[in-house]
């Protein structure tokens, strides 16, 4: 009874996790793209979905949630289909849609994809013969087999594409960190610091000019304190406020 209950929930949790991961491949990936290969889709989200199930049972091991039993077979069947996935159809459809671009061989594209497929297997078995991968207690398409190649094609393309990268980001971007500074351009710049020196000084200048001309004309008078004072200064308009938007037209200027 405890395995059939554990059995809904991994479903259950699959079920959600192919859901999200074709949600992410229409709205995130393809969005801006019409995408007619529905067969992508259903790979795409089967693969997320298996792959999310596999963190979420190393999830459960570290709980203690669900039996087991349960775990492992969960474990062991996830493994095995994420596996069939990655050697036979994921490659077997690149080659089949790669025959299928070609117009010769449209009549006879399933043979060709075959053929394609079968050297790309030749070619992943004969990837493992370098490293101490065989061993006489597993036989030759045991899941052992399959994810030692697995993890030998996986970390060496992980080694150089992050080795790519460490090299040629530094090599792309550098060159904006590194321009060269010339005499002219550290001239051209003293010369806009004087120009706009001597534009915040002249400002100065005519402010204090139309200032001084204000307190010759009499135009700026204290302001009126006390209760008439406030009503004065309400019912009367400002006698400064012409003065007040010239300063500002000169700070404007």
């Amino acid at each position: 009874m405890s395995f059939l209950i554990d059995s809904s929930i991994m479903i259950t949790s699959q079920i959600c996790f192919f859901g999200f991961g074709w949600l992410f491949f229409m709205r995130q990936l393809f969005k801006d793209y019409e995408v007619r290969q529905y067969v992508v889709q259903v790979i795409f989200s089967v693969t997320f979905a298996f792959s999310c199930t596999m963190f979420e049972l190393i999830i459960f091991e570290i709980l203690g949630v669900l039996s087991s039993s349960s775990r492992y077979f969960h474990w062991k069947m996830n493994l095995c289909v994420i596996l069939l996935i990655l050697v036979f159809m994921i490659p077997f459809y690149i080659g089949y849609f790669f025959v299928s671009n070609i117009r010769l061989l449209h009549k006879q594209r399933l043979p060709f994809s075959c053929l394609l497929w079968l050297t790309f297997m030749y070619f992943f078995w004969k990837l493992g013969d370098p490293f101490p991968i065989l061993s006489p207690k597993h036989g030759i398409l045991s899941i052992e087999q399959l994810i030692s190649r697995v993890g030998v094609i996986g970390v060496t393309l992980m080694a150089l594409l992050s080795g790519f990268g460490a090299v040629n980001c530094p090599y792309t971007y550098m060159s904006y960190f590194l321009r060269n500074v010339t005499d002219t351009d550290i001239l051209a710049l003293e010369r806009r610091l004087l120009q706009t020196m001597d534009m915040i000084i002249s400002k100065k200048k005519r402010m204090a000019v139309a200032r001084r001309t204000m307190f010759q004309k009499g135009e700026v008078h204290n302001k009126p304190s006390g209760f008439w004072g406030m009503i004065k200064s309400v019912t009367t308009s400002a006698p400064g406020s012409e003065s007040n938007t010239y300063l500002i037209g000169l700070l404007r200027e």
